[in-house]
C-alpha cells in the first residue's frame, strides 16, 4: 500500500529491486513480533496520518499504540472505566474484557482505595500485558461464573451433629 500512497517517494527510496529486497527483509525483521492484520491496520492508520513515506519506527509505534484497532480503550480510559465501574463488577457492561481482567488482576480494593500514583502503574502493567495478548491474536474472555450446586448444604445444628456422631459410633461398633 505504501507504493500507491507514496508513489514518488517510494520509487525514489527503492529505486531498484536490490534495495527493495533489502528494505523488505529489514521491515520483516523489525515487524516480526506483530500479526499481519495488526501491521496492515497500523499501516493504513499511518497512511491516513502522514504526508511522507513512514519510517519503520512510525509503523512499530502505530502497531504498539493501536489499541483502538482491536477495540481496546487507551490505558488511561481503561483505568478510569475500571475505577468508576459499579459493583458488582462482573455485571458491568465493559468496553472490553481486558479492562475487567486488568482491574481484577490489580485488585478492586487497590483501584478504589489507593492513590492514582500507586494504582495506575499497577493497572497499566496488567492492562498492557492483556493488550499484548489480544494484539497477538489471543482470545481473552470474561470467566464464566460457576453454576450454583443443585443441593445447598447448611451447617448442622449441635443436636444433629451429636446424633450423626452417635450413629457413626454405633455403625463402627464403638
Amino acid at each position: 500500500e505504501f507504493e500507491f500512497a507514496y508513489h514518488n517517494q517510494y520509487h525514489k527510496a527503492f529505486a531498484n529491486a536490490e534495495s527493495l529486497a533489502i528494505a523488505k527483509k529489514y521491515w520483516l525483521s523489525s515487524l516480526e513480533n506483530y500479526l499481519p492484520t495488526q501491521i496492515v491496520k497500523a499501516a493504513k492508520r499511518v497512511i491516513r496520518s502522514q504526508d511522507y513515506l513512514p519510517s519503520i519506527a512510525a509503523v512499530v509505534r502505530a502497531c504498539e499504540e493501536g489499541f483502538d484497532l482491536f477495540g481496546l480503550p487507551a490505558p488511561r480510559a481503561a483505568y478510569v472505566e475500571a475505577c468508576s465501574a459499579p459493583s458488582p463488577k462482573r455485571a458491568h457492561r465493559w468496553s472490553h474484557p481486558a479492562v475487567y481482567l486488568a482491574g481484577q488482576a490489580t485488585g478492586w480494593y487497590t483501584l478504589a482505595n489507593e492513590a492514582e500514583a500507586v494504582a495506575f502503574p499497577r493497572f497499566e502493567y496488567h492492562y498492557g500485558e492483556l493488550c499484548r495478548r489480544v494484539m497477538h491474536g489471543e482470545d481473552i474472555n470474561l470467566p464464566v461464573p460457576e453454576a450454583l450446586p443443585q443441593k445447598t448444604e447448611r451447617p448442622l445444628s449441635a443436636t444433629e451433629r451429636r446424633a450423626r456422631i452417635a450413629k457413626m459410633k454405633k455403625e463402627l461398633g464403638l
